[in-house]
């Protein structure tokens, strides 16, 4: 779904490019992967959100996903971890970042983390919607480009990040 915001009963259905814009309406930023893998950026990518003082979502195609990066979100480095829970435990409200594959945001989540090709549902609770992708995968770079176009005619802020040459994110204009 590319909505920024929905205005609309539980009854009413729209494309996503039809759906209106709330006044605040979230940014969504689009993550290119080149080089490095998902595992690899996602760590950091949460690590800012939270320095931020944000909660994070991280919603996830596959139960599969979800798992490995909970097992990798306690491990990732020897020094640290980040503090999260799968959204099918009973803290699921309390934790700073939580990995799901549902549409709700139970944990009140400001950045709302896309991985694997899911649907980003109402946008209207988050800051910031961040899609990331595999740009070596072009199913996933068609879905990515296919998913900007949505946004973008829908009328939301969208960025494209890639990956550095040697290293972090250049915004692309």
């Amino acid at each position: 779904m590319f909505a920024c915001s929905i205005g609309l009963s539980p009854t009413t259905t729209k494309t996503e490019a039809e759906t209106v814009l709330s006044e605040a309406p979230c940014e969504v930023w689009f993550y290119h992967l080149e080089r490095a893998a998902l595992e690899q950026v996602l760590p950091e990518l949460l690590e800012k959100t939270l320095t931020r003082g944000w909660r994070a979502l991280v919603r996830c195609g596959s139960t599969e996903r979800l798992e490995h990066l909970d097992s990798w979100l306690w491990a990732y480095r020897e020094d640290s971890f980040l503090p999260h829970g799968p959204a099918h435990e009973a803290t699921a409200s309390r934790q700073p970042i939580l990995l799901t594959t549902g549409l709700d945001n139970l944990n009140n989540a400001q950045a709302l983390f896309i991985v694997d090709d899911v649907e980003a549902g109402d946008l209207a609770p988050y800051e910031r919607c961040i899609l990331i992708f595999d740009g070596r995968d072009e199913a996933a770079l068609a879905g990515a480009r296919k998913r900007w176009v949505g946004f973008k005619s829908a009328g939301c802020q969208v960025a494209y990040w890639r990956q550095g040459e040697t290293r972090g994110w250049e915004r692309q204009t």
